[in-house]
């Protein structure tokens, strides 16, 4: 009798966590395309420059997210993006690179039963930038703040697998005294 009682007791102790561990997906890892345009534009108050327009670039890229979560609606997510362009600039060659690694919170219902889900992120940490002009031999990097605000929607695929149908985010960069507004749009596949 006193063995049936201990293994009641050691079953009503356990059973919470084990109800908390099935709630909802304890991560998300992210691999997808991202298309970022980028402000290259001289934005400056001068005159010398008022003939020279603002302008954004399209660049290529892939994202890497991995996110843990701290409950079924809050997580702690870091991200690297990697965005590449070559062009031809007044007879030139031109390859551009850009990296960002940022980290912060992403709201998100990660409930196992959940077929929709919109998410928004908001994260901060590094911007690094190069271009590389093949013909004059010139190579030049910057490394500055960058932030990443936006969101997009998940649909469920399986238990295991998401469709991210949509990802929109605002991509401010600051370095050398200067600010790019960026947007980036992408889409991609999360694994739980």
């Amino acid at each position: 009798m006193r063995k049936l009682l201990m293994l009641a007791v050691m079953i009503a102790c356990a059973a919470p966590f084990a109800y908390g561990q099935d709630d909802y997906n304890k991560y998300d890892i992210y691999l997808g395309y991202s298309h970022n345009r980028v402000d290259v534009g001289i934005d400056d108050n001068d005159p010398d420059f008022d003939d020279i327009v603002d302008e954004r670039e399209g660049f290529h890229g892939i994202e890497f997210s991995a996110k843990g979560a701290l409950s079924r609606y809050v997580g702690i997510k870091g991200d690297y993006t990697f965005h590449r362009k070559s062009f031809d600039f007044d007879g030139f060659n031109v390859d551009a690179n850009l990296h960002t690694l940022v980290g912060g919170v992403e709201f998100k219902d990660n409930s196992k039963e959940t077929k929709v889900k919109p998410f928004a992120h908001l994260m901060a940490g590094l911007g690094h930038s190069s271009v590389e002009v093949e013909t004059v031999d010139v190579d030049a990097s910057n490394t500055g703040f960058s932030a990443v605000i936006g969101g997009g929607i998940d649909v469920r695929v399986n238990e295991r697998v998401d469709f991210r149908a949509i990802q929109f985010d605002w991509n401010p960069s600051r370095a050398d005294g200067q600010t790019g507004h960026n947007f980036r749009i992408g889409i991609g596949i999360v694994f739980r």
